[in-house]
């Protein structure tokens, strides 16, 4: 009987130590794994750029164009008369509203008006358009549209264009110059218009204000080789029609400036201008027909590509 007791002591003695092996391996077994703490991913704040502060003169214009000169054909930062080659175009063929129709200058170009012109030009203009008229006057820089070469313009339009443009500036074209005629009295913007013509034809060299080069025709000789060349090499125009362009555009500029006063009725329209110009070379015997009208052609297809300014 005692025999029998030890027997059953010794077997549960062994169970008790095997269960306890067992939950000691479970428990090595199953226990929780703990989740891993992945790094914060560090994300940079975008620099923020400071907003530049505009210099003096240079503050407000840009959205009115004024400046220290007071009002201006954009004055400071503003915009002046011109735009970019390719929307001058449809500027220029605009058409004149019916209260400006038809006006002619009353104010003979001489001295004392160009000395008036200056005077206001170098006031009201110059900062955009620049001294000589080119509109590379300090405050172009940047410019959309961009100011127009006036001093080059303005021997192609009209009396009406320009004193309509000046009058009622350019907020119609989405060029930021001021109307001037609340500013400027009627004579003042003849006078303004008989200056930028003078500084065109080479009758006045521009005075040093601001800045900006005078009127080249070697420089504007260089610009029309280039666009010849851009029509070329786009094969818009070929090389010959290139050099006939050339030859009949050279021959029109002679004709234009020695034939400038009976002219005038045409300028605003620079299409009909042309059109007169040629018809008189043609019936001179300077040209033909047939290059009068290659001429036309020529001179249509680089202004649809955008290549003419």
């Amino acid at each position: 009987m005692k025999f029998l007791k030890l027997i059953i002591l010794t077997a549960l003695f062994a169970a008790t130590v095997v269960l306890f092996a067992a939950c000691s391996n479970a428990q090595a077994t199953t226990a929780p794994t703990s989740t891993p703490v992945l790094p914060t991913e560090i994300v940079e704040a975008p620099t923020v750029q400071p907003t530049p502060t505009p210099a003096r003169g240079q503050g407000q214009s840009q959205q009115h164009g004024h400046g220290q000169q007071g009002q201006g054909h954009g004055k400071g930062k503003g915009r002046g008369m011109g735009g970019p080659p390719e929307g001058m175009r449809e500027r220029h063929h605009a058409p004149i509203p019916a209260e400006y129709q038809g006006k002619t200058n009353p104010i003979p170009a001489d001295e004392a008006s160009l000395a008036r012109g200056e005077a206001i030009y170098a006031r009201e203009c110059a900062t955009c358009h620049g001294d000589g008229g080119m509109g590379d006057g300090p405050a172009s820089m940047g410019l959309d549209p961009a100011p127009a070469p006036i001093a080059h313009t303005s021997q192609m339009l009209g009396d009406s264009y320009l004193f309509w443009r000046i009058s009622e500036g350019g907020a119609q074209f989405n060029t930021a110059m001021l109307p001037f005629k609340d500013t400027l009295t009627e004579r003042d913007i003849w006078d303004v218009i008989n200056y930028v013509r003078a500084l065109g034809s080479g009758e006045v060299q521009p005075r040093r204000h601001v800045g900006g080069q005078a009127m080249d025709p070697n420089a504007e000789a260089q610009m029309h080789g280039e666009m010849l060349a851009a029509g070329v090499a786009q094969g818009i125009i070929t090389q010959k029609e290139a050099d006939l362009f050339t030859l009949v555009h050279d021959k029109l500029e002679v004709y234009r400036e020695a034939h400038m006063d009976e002219l005038r009725s045409f300028m605003g329209n620079p299409a009909q201008m042309q059109q007169a110009m040629l018809k008189a070379l043609v019936e001179s015997g300077e040209i033909t027909q047939e290059q009068a009208d290659a001429f036309a052609d020529i001179h249509h297809r680089l202004e649809e590509a955008g290549v003419m300014q």
